[in-house]
């Protein structure tokens, strides 16, 4: 597979926009699950960055977690809950199994668990399925200046 999807040109042009050098690499197996992409990429699960979206009070919230650990949602609030498919999709622009770190149609809170500050390179989805790219951990939090790095992590 080596042309890009329309969709993650558009990310990776959003990204360099925000300051990150990075290239979206498409690879020929599935990305959807952190476990498929450890394998694709050939790293650490927990290298893997997990963009999921939380409801928290009402507001669509981008929760950064690592691929070997869960979010543990009552960290977040008491009133958070798992975002659905399809809100998900109307505050990133993007379907689960390809939504970015960053890069969404909106700004979006964002929180990062602690547990990502293990690794001085990451990888995320990049738009698609099939589309990742790596990152250094300090560009990816310096890219998200407003980012709320705290433990919301429960161990995997």
């Amino acid at each position: 597979m080596d042309t890009i999807h329309p969709t993650a040109q558009k990310l990776q042009q959003r990204l360099h926009e925000r300051g990150l050098d990075v290239e979206v690499r498409v690879l020929p197996d599935s990305t959807r699950t952190a476990v498929d992409a450890a394998r694709a990429c050939g790293c650490e699960l927990g290298q893997i960055v997990k963009s999921l979206v939380f409801v928290v009070d009402g507001e669509s919230t981008m929760v950064l977690c690592a691929g070997d650990r869960r979010v543990a949602t009552a960290s977040l609030g008491d009133d958070a809950r798992s975002a659905t498919a399809d809100e998900a999709r109307a505050a990133t622009g993007f379907s689960i199994g390809g939504v970015p770190p960053l890069g969404h149609e909106r700004e979006l809170p964002t929180v990062v668990d602690a547990s990502l500050c293990r690794f001085e390179r990451v990888w995320c989805a990049a738009g698609t399925p099939h589309a990742v790219f790596e990152v250094g951990l300090d560009a990816l939090l310096a890219a998200l200046p407003s980012a709320d790095v705290r433990d919301v992590g429960d161990g995997g």
